[in-house]
């Protein structure tokens, strides 16, 4: 999988393998790279069970899918934990709502990287 394009004086935080659900109700598995301006998501494969729904692109390269969520547009960050999902959602200005899931690993570090 190739690294993400930078913005000018952007740095990267780290990187995650996760699960993402935009607010259109797909599912994806990919990587979800943290920088201390926005949150980009990178898909591997599709992995939801709705083949009809539809999502929005914001860019394609190398016919991954990338996702771009600007760090000021968060209003929320929600962390919901049980014993197989650890989930960060994120509430956008526009009231969108973002899920990433890392199933049984830690969301901790992540939550940090989004918020510093």
């Amino acid at each position: 999988m190739n690294k993400i394009t930078l913005l000018p004086g952007e740095t990267i935080i780290d990187t995650w393998t996760l699960f993402y659900t935009p607010p259109e109700g797909k599912k994806f598995n990919g990587s979800l790279t943290v920088t201390e301006k926005r949150l980009v998501y990178r898909t591997l494969y599709d992995a939801s069970y709705n083949p009809a729904s539809f999502h929005v692109t914001f860019a394609k390269e190398d016919k991954d899918i990338i996702y771009s969520i600007s760090k000021a547009d968060i209003t929320n960050v929600d962390v919901q934990k049980s014993f197989l999902a650890k989930k960060v959602i994120l509430t956008l200005a526009d009231g969108t709502k973002h899920e990433f899931n890392r199933g049984a690993m830690s969301v901790d570090n992540l939550v940090d990287a989004i918020k510093g």
